[in-house]
């Protein structure tokens, strides 16, 4: 799939998340599109590198001589772990598998009108994490936005103002921007939509219904 992705995330947005400095919500976005983009993952990867080798130079300090048996005895007190279930086979990245709990047939799906259906995500408070089902040849609102909106499209496609885009294409949108996303006429399109804002909708009907479906 590599090959045909056209829209990547940006080297700042790479290097925070190597870093770890992101919401949750983008973390599993970005998660999701390094899985599926060899590219990304590889500029993941030489981040990770410089962090390493940061780590490698930075001054260390000495820890208290009981510091190792403190930490064994807290091991010990703790509950052993459950094992690992057995991987699941999945059609989605295994990143986000672990947050549907297992495949796309496992969504709760809630309609919001216009045959658009969507599935808020677990994720801490910092940002929301959602899927959408978008119908072939339907179109979201119009709508600008508050902050950033991560757009990572994992079956069919869908095209706005800007350009198309296809399985493993990420868009990012910001309060610059404003735009209608429509889904490919050929098929239904399914995204992975992360925001850190509410969003900005033109017309009124949208704007009434914001508050009920927390977008």
């Amino acid at each position: 799939m590599s090959d045909t992705i056209r829209h990547h995330l940006t080297e700042a947005l790479l290097m925070a998340y190597s870093a770890g400095t992101l919401p949750e919500a983008f973390n599993l976005a970005i998660a999701t599109h390094v899985s599926m983009c060899d590219a990304c993952r590889a500029a993941v990867e030489s981040y990770d590198c410089v962090g390493g080798a940061l780590l490698a130079e930075t001054e260390t300090v000495d820890m208290s001589a009981s510091a190792l048996a403190a930490t064994l005895a807290m091991i010990h007190a703790g509950d052993a772990a459950p094992p690992a279930p057995a991987p699941r086979r999945s059609d989605v990245p295994r990143p986000l598998a672990d947050y549907i709990g297992g495949s796309l047939a496992d969504v709760a799906w809630r309609p919001v009108g216009m045959g658009v259906k969507q599935a808020v995500l677990k994720t801490s408070d910092a940002a929301t994490a959602r899927l959408l089902f978008i119908p072939a040849g339907a179109a979201m609102p119009d709508h600008s936005h508050n902050g950033l909106e991560m757009t990572l499209v994992l079956r069919g496609a869908f095209f706005d103002e800007e350009d198309r885009f296809g399985p493993g294409d990420i868009e990012l949108a910001t309060e610059a921007d404003q735009h209608t996303p429509v889904a490919d006429i050929g098929e239904d399109c399914i995204c992975l939509a992360v925001t850190d804002a509410p969003l900005k909708f033109r017309r009124l009907l949208p704007r009434l219904a914001q508050p009920f479906l927390g977008i």
